[in-house]
């Protein structure tokens, strides 16, 4: 039974209880009235009628005396008129209070007594009224006393009866009392007993009610406080259990949400981890490159200077012939190692850009990972709040890191052309140094040829040099790039711990399954073999000394 029920089935008591009093203090009332009124309405006016009769029989009885004591016929002859028109009216009276005032049979039984004895004197009264018109004045008063019992019975009779009358009076008013008493307890009965089912079923009722609400509100507390490990028992179907189906299934959502949550948290933790060393390990290899790249720079000014002076020396083919050829021998090699150093690096942007591409992924990821706490903690209403701002702040930093990554990427790739143009120049700066040492080779036979091919030595040179001083300045940007993508990835590890430190503030029996997540972690970086930094080589004379040579291309590894 709902509680809406239980609160009517209470009203309906009341309301019964209430039209039961109303309808039996109506019904005893109309039983005292109908008593009490029978006073007034039967026994009062049957005194009075057999008061009448009284009467009329006192104004016979003293016509009768009247008429013996007159000797004048005419006056005679009135009192017998008024002797018959009194005789007639206690006739009359007693027929009217035989059609309206009897209340019982012993009633009518002295009613018809009173009448035989009004008959029977009116006989006597008749016989000493006849004696006394005809002159037998001594007879009719010798028969005038012999009345006299007739006169005392009839009395008596009238009085009897009137007598009868005022003890039904009584009676009637006793009895109206004693309905008044019994309509008083028996009200005082059902008030009672009303009062008693009402009390205990609303007693019963608040209790069932309070008790419930204060469960409720304890389960309510317990989620409140972060403690998901809460057993709800629903044991009813009313209003108050339909409430703690709903904190259940609250509870059991929160369960499922904050456990598939912390394992989301606990994932990004790993892969920010994983991004921020990942990051850190790409800034020191990016610096190790702008060393390279900044060492290449110098030999190829060196270099430059070498090829200049060699053009200033041209002019000296013939003494300078043999070390002509051992310089452009050297250089030979060393635009090779530059060739195969501007191979490396052209894999290793590329390498770069698959690595951003992937903390592009990443990021985008975790925005959605963000997105779909943030739609959860919106389903859990007013307690998610708090995880809604936090999933909030991830999404920002989602977006943040994507938006790095993205420009990261547009960075390496346009590093990426240049290095591929730098790499044309060397070829072609290997391909002149090719034709230089055919040149020096044929210095004997073509002097003239020997100046030529150092002018368009100088001149490959000069285009190498631009093209390395491009290279390096794009490496010191990609490496300030690197660097603040692996700030972004600390910050991200930062808020990720920070959420994770939140979430867990949830404690929970066991973590529910959750759906899988798409794999991010990353292939950890090889350590990377300390390499001595290279050492600045010498400036060139008429015969190129062996410098140093910038990072072989073998030292990048793919992480």
């Amino acid at each position: 039974m709902t509680i809406a029920q239980r609160m009517y089935a209470l009203i309906f008591s009341a309301f019964v209880g209430l039209v039961g009093l109303a309808l039996l203090a109506a019904f005893q009332m109309q039983r005292v009235f109908t008593a009490a009124d029978y006073v007034s309405v039967n026994v009062v006016p049957s005194i009075i009628s057999l008061n009448k009769v009284i009467t009329d029989f006192g104004n016979v009885r003293a016509a009768t005396w009247q008429l013996l004591a007159v000797r004048d016929p005419a006056v005679r002859n009135d009192l017998d008129k008024a002797r018959e028109a009194s005789y007639r009216k206690a006739v009359d009276e007693m027929q009217r209070y035989e059609t309206k005032y009897v209340s019982d049979d012993k009633d009518r039984q002295q009613l018809q007594a009173d009448r035989r004895a009004v008959d029977a004197y009116k006989v006597l009264s008749d016989k000493i009224v006849g004696l006394a018109l005809q002159g037998k004045e001594e007879e009719a008063g010798a028969s005038m006393l012999a009345s006299r019992q007739v006169v005392v019975d009839l009395v008596a009779a009238l009085q009897s009866h009137n007598q009868y009358n005022v003890d039904i009076a009584s009676r009637s008013a006793d009895e109206a009392t004693r309905l008044l008493a019994r309509a008083r307890w028996e009200a005082m009965f059902i008030a009672l007993l009303v009062i008693v089912v009402v009390a205990a079923q609303g007693l019963l009722t608040t209790r069932r009610l309070v008790k419930s609400l204060l469960e409720a509100g304890t389960i309510a507390e317990t989620v409140a406080a972060g403690d998901l490990r809460v057993h709800i028992e629903v044991t009813s179907r009313d209003e108050i259990g339909k409430l703690l189906q709903a904190l259940k299934n609250m509870n059991d959502g929160l369960v499922r949400i904050v456990g598939q949550v912390r394992q989301g948290t606990e994932t990004i933790t790993s892969a920010t981890a994983e991004i921020a060393e990942g990051n850190m390990d790409l800034s020191a290899r990016t610096e190790s490159q702008a060393s390279s790249l900044e060492e290449t720079a110098a030999s190829m000014e060196e270099l430059y200077s070498t090829v200049k002076h060699s053009n200033d020396n041209a002019r000296q083919a013939n003494q300078l012939a043999q070390s002509a050829s051992a310089l452009a021998i050297k250089g030979g090699e060393v635009v090779s190692q530059v060739v195969e150093t501007m191979s490396g690096i052209n894999a290793s942007s590329r390498e770069i850009a698959r690595i951003i591409g992937t903390i592009d992924s990443i990021a985008f990821q975790t925005n959605i990972l963000a997105l779909n706490a943030a739609v959860e903690a919106a389903r859990a209403g007013e307690q998610g709040r708090g995880f809604a701002v936090v999933a909030t702040e991830v999404r920002n930093l989602a977006h943040r890191s994507a938006a790095a990554a993205k420009e990261i990427k547009l960075l390496i790739d346009d590093s990426v052309s240049k290095v591929a143009a730098g790499s044309r120049l060397v070829d072609e700066a290997g391909a002149t140094m090719s034709e230089v040492v055919v040149g020096i080779n044929r210095v004997h036979d073509i002097v003239a040829e020997i100046s030529s091919a150092s002018n368009e030595q100088l001149a490959g040179i000069g285009q190498v040099n631009e093209a390395v001083v491009a290279m390096d300045t794009a490496t010191q940007q990609n490496a300030a790039l690197v660097e603040e993508a692996a700030a972004a990835a600390k910050a991200l590890q930062d808020q990720t711990v920070k959420l994770n430190e939140v979430v867990n503030v949830f404690k929970l029996d066991a973590l529910p399954p959750s759906p899988s997540l798409p794999p991010a972690r990353l292939a950890k970086a090889a350590p990377r073999a300390p390499a001595a930094p290279p050492a600045r080589r010498p400036a060139l004379t008429l015969v190129p000394a062996a410098g140093g040579k910038s990072q072989p291309a073998e030292e990048w590894v793919t992480f």
